[in-house]
């Protein structure tokens, strides 16, 4: 028996209630391998074809989205973190740009003084929805144009399997009447 150092590893048998592996199959691994380059790829694919089209970067289309989604137009930067589908390291940064450009407006919150909000302005709705022409463009480019409609339905079901949640994205947009991303 190996000595633990004073550390005790849980035991994430009992926690998760089935048998772990020790070490996933080589067919696992090289699926997550694959998923980890197509999203790098795609990803930067798509920043380009926006750069080509004159608009900021795809996280500015994201926030700017979330915002226009929100009750009110209006986010705690919190919130909006969370609810970004890109990876948002330096939210405040990207806030304080869209504030720049006029594309959003800080708020005070009125009941915790020390709490604020951020707001879309009508400039940020109208560069969200021209960027949405680009950036639809880019995903029947890089992602609709190589899957048929079925094709990309059973890549959604086996993304489900691993937690994303494809119906998640079509219910908001239906609800919203803004198109899915």
């Amino acid at each position: 028996m190996q000595a633990n150092c004073g550390f005790e590893a849980p035991d994430l048998n009992a926690r998760y209630g089935r048998v772990m592996k020790r070490r996933p199959s080589t067919e696992a691994t090289a699926a997550w391998i694959r998923l980890m380059r197509i999203q790098s790829r795609v990803l930067d694919a798509v920043e380009q074809d926006l750069k080509r089209a004159g608009f900021p970067p795809l996280a500015w289309y994201d926030a700017l989205l979330e915002l226009a989604r929100a009750p009110s137009g209006e986010m705690r930067p919190v919130e909006l973190e969370k609810q970004m589908l890109i990876p948002q390291y330096s939210t405040s940064r990207l806030i304080d740009r869209l504030v720049d450009e006029g594309l959003a407006v800080r708020r005070e919150c009125k009941i915790d003084k020390r709490g604020q909000f951020v707001e879309i302005t009508e400039s940020g709705r109208e560069l969200q929805k021209k960027m949405w022409g680009a950036y639809s463009a880019a995903i029947e480019k890089h992602v609709g144009s190589k899957l048929s409609d079925a094709d990309a339905m059973k890549l959604c079901d086996l993304l489900d399997l691993l937690g994303c949640s494809c119906d998640e994205a079509q219910a908001l947009a239906a609800r919203d009447g803004v198109p899915a991303r």
